[in-house]
C-alpha cells in the first residue's frame, strides 16, 4: 500500500473540507469544479474555517501550507485512471450537466474505488442494500443513467454529517464549518478498496494542528464502517430536518424544522430508523433521535435543499422520495414523510414553470 494516494475530488464547495484533511497526511487531491473555482484556488489554495471544542476563535485551515498539493481543474481535463480514489462530492442533479455526466461515466469504466458525499446514495450503493426492486427507485433520480456503468462494489456512501457553507461574503475558495462533526463512510466490498479508507481513517486521525499555544487535534474525522447501514443514518436527519425546512411560500432554520414541534419530528425521525433497521441496519448503526435534537440546536439556517428551490432550483436531491419509495416496497408509510414529498414535488414543479416561462 503506498504512502500517499492520488484522489481526484468531483465538487469543490463541500469536497476541500474532505480534502484539507487529506493534504493533511501529504496526499495529493484534483478538486474538480467551475473554471472560476478552479483559477482561484490553483492561484490562491483554499481556506477551511472550523470552530474547535474549547476554543473561543475559531481555525483556519490554509490548503497551502499542508503537506499535500491540491490543484484545481475542469472535468474535461481529467482522467480518472489517474488515481487511487474519486469521491463524489456535488448534488446528484448535477451529475447529469454536460462535461461532469461524461467524467462520472469514466469514473465508472475506470473500476477506480469510488465515495460518494452525497446526501443521495447513488443508485448503484442503492443495490448493494438486499431485497429491493431498484427500479422502482429510479424516479428518485434526477437521471438514474447517470448511474448505469457503477459496479456496486466499487462504490461506497460516505455520510456528510459534517456541516458547511460558503460565506456570501467570502470568496469561493472559503469553506466555513458551522456543524464539524465526523464523516462515516461504509466499506467497499473488497478490502483492497477498503485499506484506502483505513489509511485516510488513520492519517486524518493524526493529524495536530499547529497553534501559538501548540499542537492541537482537530475535529471532523472519517469514521470507517464495516456496516453498509451506516452511512444511511442521515435519512432520518433529512426527513425530521432539512426537507423539513421546506415551507409552502418559503424556508425555515432547521432549528426551527426539528425542534418547533418535537413530537412530530420524532415520529418521521424514528419511522425512518425502523425502517432502516427493517433493510438489514443494527440500532447501534443509526444515531438516536435525542443526539439529533441536541445538534440540531445550532443549526441556524436553513438546509441546502430548501434555499435551493427558494432560488428557484428546477431540481435537488430527492432523499426524502427515496426514502418514501423503499418504504412503499415494505408496506409502509407515514403521513409528515407523505406531505414533504408532496410539498417538495409542488415547489419543483412550481420552479420548473417559471424557469421554462
Amino acid at each position: 500500500m503506498p504512502d500517499t494516494y492520488k484522489i481526484l475530488i468531483m465538487g469543490a464547495s463541500y469536497g476541500s473540507l474532505l480534502a484539507s484533511k487529506m493534504l493533511f497526511g501529504g496526499h495529493s487531491v484534483k478538486l474538480v469544479c467551475l473554471p472560476a473555482e478552479a483559477d482561484l484556488i490553483n492561484a490562491e489554495g483554499f481556506r477551511v474555517r472550523m470552530p474547535v471544542k474549547g476554543r473561543k476563535d475559531q481555525i483556519e485551515i490554509d490548503s497551502r501550507k499542508l503537506p499535500g498539493k491540491v490543484s484545481a481543474t475542469g472535468p474535461a481535463d481529467v482522467n480518472p485512471k489517474d488515481y487511487d480514489l474519486v469521491g463524489l462530492a456535488m448534488q446528484e442533479p448535477q451529475y447529469r450537466s454536460a462535461g461532469v455526466r461524461e467524467l462520472l461515466d469514466a469514473v465508472a469504466k475506470s473500476k477506480v474505488p469510488c465515495m460518494s458525499i452525497m446526501n443521495m446514495p447513488p443508485l448503484p450503493y442503492v443495490r448493494r442494500i438486499p431485497g429491493l426492486n431498484y427500479d422502482l427507485l429510479k424516479p428518485a433520480y434526477t437521471d438514474p443513467t447517470v448511474w448505469n456503468n457503477f459496479d456496486p462494489g466499487m462504490l461506497t456512501l460516505c455520510s456528510p454529517d459534517p456541516q458547511a457553507i460558503r460565506p456570501p461574503d467570502e470568496k469561493v475558495n472559503v469553506l466555513q464549518v458551522t456543524l464539524p462533526t465526523n464523516f462515516k463512510v461504509a466499506r467497499f466490498d473488497s478490502d483492497k478498496s477498503t485499506a484506502i479508507l483505513r489509511k485516510l481513517q488513520a492519517d486524518i486521525e493524526a493529524v495536530r494542528f499547529d497553534t501559538p499555544k501548540g499542537k492541537i487535534e482537530l475535529p471532523v474525522k472519517l469514521k470507517v464502517h464495516d456496516s453498509i447501514f451506516v452511512p444511511l443514518a442521515k435519512w432520518a436527519m433529512l426527513c425530521a430536518g432539512n426537507y423539513r425546512c421546506i415551507t409552502k411560500d418559503g424556508m425555515r432554520t432547521a432549528q426551527e424544522a426539528v425542534h418547533t414541534n418535537l413530537d412530530e419530528s420524532r415520529s418521521v425521525y424514528n419511522f425512518v430508523n425502523d425502517l432502516c433497521v427493517k433493510l438489514g441496519a443494527a440500532p447501534g448503526d443509526l444515531v438516536p433521535f435525542e443526539k439529533y435534537a441536541a445538534a440540531a440546536q445550532s443549526l441556524s439556517r436553513p438546509a441546502s435543499a430548501a434555499r435551493a428551490l427558494n432560488n428557484g432550483a428546477p431540481n435537488i436531491e430527492r432523499a426524502d422520495k427515496l426514502v418514501q419509495l423503499i418504504a412503499k416496497q415494505k408496506g409502509l408509510s407515514h403521513p409528515v414523510l407523505d406531505a414533504i414529498v408532496a410539498l417538495v414535488d409542488s415547489r419543483i414543479e412550481a420552479n420548473s414553470k417559471e424557469a421554462a416561462a
